[in-house]
This record gives structure tokens, sequence and C-alpha cells, in this order.
């Protein structure tokens, strides 16, 4: 078994053993599933330390034929693209199975399904070839369903039986257009993600369009883009803070990354719909930011935020170019890491007060300081401020876009500043004024609950100091999409 099978497959081998352990026997659970997630944790870690970064080409690929005739494979490697995101990946799963120590109810069917859901995520950042691509993307939908509507709270059924809805059309939509690609002389001795690449040159640029714009649909559901994002807000509102954590955390990356890798094969479309797609991009950063503004509710405020946030990143892919694609990585590290540290703290408070809505707050820092601390650090960097891994990510989105699409910046900036304008209201709701009478005695955040959210707050503030690290992990990659996005350029 090669390194990447080894990766991929751990977390199915620790839901397979959680099937033979009573369900009654909770730490025992709780332990075969945080071990699964720590193994595969552990395992990319590694990984990240044998990649050679200055390398475009695939790397530690694996390669077996399941059916010639049709060319598809069990195909596997890692790249600049897909390796941040395999750490994000590992990292979040882990830190979602620590924040699920609490629950009681059917933990043994929750954390079976959490790693099932890591399963068939690391699949899809995994997979070379779009048949695999497309059965992963399929199995990490299958345990969100019953994650959201069976651990959820009230109208959690509404709110799974929405998120299937939608992604069936995206997956159905994505499917046409794989069977559309497929059709053009496809090569059958190789992965059939090589094959519909060159096939796809094949295509005239009218069906290339219509091809797309399916991908774009499929993934924008996911992405989410507006105006395909009806589904997040109640699932995201009423999934559990592990479930809220991995679909900010690693779930729209995947639609984002999937989305690039698709742009990829189809470059004469791509600039064709790029002011489509500048134009869905500023208007779900405007309509995020605006409704994350309204919000008094912690979570419902995180879930508008993550969509301008993803508007932000859709607008780094528009640009088609070498700093456009590298701003989107940033944007979805410094997105993931700071939603996630955000949902943690967020439920910590939660859990302690029962209470979400930020007036209901005051004057913390004296009662919890440790927590105080993180969250003080977590909201600036949600503000984008320097020191922060954000700061960097907006500055290179500023720079990629402003040469293309001059004045259109604009929208940039206003977002950013009603974006600092919540973040500053809650802040000073949480931590100025007088403590609330039912507040007046609240336990800090305790040692692994401070661990968990404290490694993520330095990941961001690490990051947001030495960005080289990032930089160079996917500089040869994106500068070799550059090129087969813009040939010409060569």
């Amino acid at each position: 078994m090669g390194m990447l099978s080894l990766l991929l497959w751990t977390p199915a081998i620790g839901s397979l053993l959680l099937i033979w352990i009573p369900g009654q026997n909770i730490s025992q659970v709780r332990l075969v599933a945080n071990l699964s997630t720590t193994a595969t944790l552990l395992l990319s870690a590694w990984l990240l330390s044998q990649y050679a970064p200055h390398d475009p080409a695939l790397q530690f690929t694996e390669f077996f034929a399941i059916n010639p005739a049709l060319g598809s494979a069990y195909s596997l490697g890692v790249d600049g693209l897909s390796m941040p995101l395999l750490m994000l990946c590992t990292l979040l799963s882990s830190a979602a199975m620590l924040a699920s120590l609490n629950l009681g109810i059917h933990a043994k069917a929750f954390h079976l399904c959490l790693l099932v859901l890591e399963f068939g995520m690391l699949g899809v950042l995994l997979a070379q070839d779009w048949v695999l691509f497309y059965i992963f993307w399929e199995i990490s939908l299958i345990p969100l369903f019953f994650l959201i509507g069976r651990w959820g709270g009230n109208r959690s059924h509404a709110a799974s039986l929405n998120f299937v809805f939608y992604a069936l059309v995206g997956s159905v939509s994505m499917l046409i257009s794989l069977l559309a690609l497929s059709q053009y002389h496809l090569e059958h001795s190789g992965s059939l993600m090589t094959s519909i690449q060159n096939s796809a040159k094949a295509m005239p640029v009218q069906q290339q369009v219509w091809v797309l714009l399916g991908f774009l649909l499929g993934f924008g559901i996911k992405l989410p883009i507006f105006p395909l994002h009806g589904w997040l807000p109640l699932a995201f509102v009423k999934a559990p803070v592990a479930v809220s954590l991995l679909l900010s955390g690693v779930l729209f990356k995947m639609a984002a990354y999937g989305l690039l890798r698709v742009l990829v094969i189809l470059p004469d479309a791509a600039h064709i719909l790029q002011p489509l797609l500048v134009l869905l991009a500023l208007t779900g950063m405007l309509y995020g930011c605006l409704l994350a503004w309204r919000q008094s509710h912690l979570k419902a405020m995180i879930a508008y935020a993550s969509i301008s946030q993803m508007g932000v990143v859709l607008l780094g892919i528009s640009n088609l170019n070498q700093a456009g694609i590298q701003s989107a990585v940033l944007q979805m590290t410094a997105h993931s890491l700071t939603a996630g540290a955000l949902l943690l703290l967020t439920e910590q408070l939660y859990q302690r007060t029962h209470s979400r809505l930020v007036q209901d707050y005051g004057g913390l820092i004296p009662l919890m300081p440790r927590w105080s601390g993180l969250m003080i650090i977590s909201l600036f960097a949600a503000m984008n401020l320097p020191g922060t891994i954000g700061f960097i990510a907006e500055l290179q989105t500023l720079a990629a876009f402003y040469p293309q699409w001059g004045w259109l910046w604009v929208f940039i900036a206003f977002s950013l500043l009603i974006t600092a304008a919540y973040l500053i209201r809650t802040l000073s709701l949480l931590f100025i004024g007088e403590i609330p009478p039912p507040r007046q005695a609240l336990e800090d955040s305790r040692p692994l609950e401070a661990l968990v959210a404290g490694i993520m707050v330095t990941a961001i503030v690490a990051l947001g100091l030495l960005p080289e690290s990032l930089l160079d992990l996917s500089a040869s990659t994106i500068s070799h999409l550059h090129h087969l996005l813009n040939p010409l350029a060569l």
C-alpha cells in the first residue's frame, strides 16, 4: 500500500473498527475515532515533510487501472494545490473529533459518519481520475445528510432535506458535464483526468462553455456562491459544531479546488465566462458581509461571513492568473483557520450559557481570560489585520485584481469596511461594558479546549508573520496552472 493510500484509507479503517464496538461503550468509540483522525493528521504531516515544493508535477503517485475500456483508474497524487488543503482537512477533522467529546446521543453513529466524511474529503483531494473524484464527492455528501439531520437542532430535518436537494442538483449537473466531456476522443490507456484534459481540446468552444456552466453549478452550490447558497444558512446554524467546522473549513474549499481543476481543463471557456465569475464573486462578497452585519446570532454571522469570504476566493480564481490563484489558496487557508477558531470558541461559550446572541454578553475578559484572548485574536484575524494570514491573503487578492479590473476594487474595499464594522461591534458587545448578572460565574476554556483553538490561532499568526512557507509550497504548481490557463503567456 502506497503512502497516499495509507493516508486515504486510515479513516475508512477506523470507521470499520467502530462497527464492531458496542454502541454503549462510548469511551472506546471516542478513543478509536480520535486515534484514527490523529493518525491521519500525523500521516499528512509526514507527507508534507517529504513533499518537494519546487516540483510542479504530481508526487507520491499511485495508479491501478480499474476499467481500461473506460479509461478509469484508481489514481492518486498530490501537488502544491492539494497539499495545503490536505493538511487543513486532516487538522480540522481531528479538531472536529475533539470538539465532539461531550456528545453522548448516538455517539457511535456520529463518529462513524465523521470518519466516512473525512474519507470522502481526502478522496476528493487525492483523486487524479475524474470518475474517482466524482465517487468520493458523492461519498462525502451521504454522511453530511445524517450529521445535519440527526444531530442538528430544531428544524434540522428541514435543513438536511434542503441540503440534499441542492446537493442532488449539483451532482447531476456535474455528472452531465463529465459525460459530455467523455464523448470526445478519450484515450483509454490512462487516467480519466488526463484523458478529459486532452479530449476537451477537441470540443467546440460553445460546448465547452455549456460544460463549464454545468461544473460551475455543481461546484458553486458547495462553494457556495450567490445565488446558489440557499442551503447554507440553515444547515450551518443547525448542524453540530463539528459539522459546521468541516463545512466551512474543508467542504467549501473542496468545491473551489474542483472548480480550479475544471478551469484548467477548459481554459477557452474560462476566459469567455471570466466576467460572469467576477460578477458572482463581487455579488457574493457584498451580499454575505451585508447579511453578516445584520446578525446578532454568532453562528449565523459566521455562516454569512463565510459566503462573503468564499466570494473573495472565487474572485482570486476568476483572475485566471498566477497571482489570483495564489491569493485564492491563501484566502482558503486563512478562512479555514479563522472560521474554525471562531466556531470552536463560539461553541465553548454556548456550552456555558446556552445562548449564541451577542447582545447577551459583556465584560467577558475578567471572567474568561484564556477564551477572551483567543477570541480577540480570531476576530482580529477575521478583519484581516496585519500579523495574520488574512492580511497577506487580502493584499494578494487586491494585487491580483486591480491590474485587470481597475476601479471595481471599490467593491472589495466596501466589503472590507462592512466586515470590519460588524466584527468591531461583536468585539465591543462581548468584551466591553458591564457583565450581565446571569453571566457573573463562567468557567474559562478548559486545557483541551484552549489547546485545540490555540493551535488554529497560532497557525493564523505564524502564517501571517512567515507566509513564505505557504507561498513556496504551492508556487510551482500554481505557475504550471497559470501556463495551462494562459498558453499564450508562454
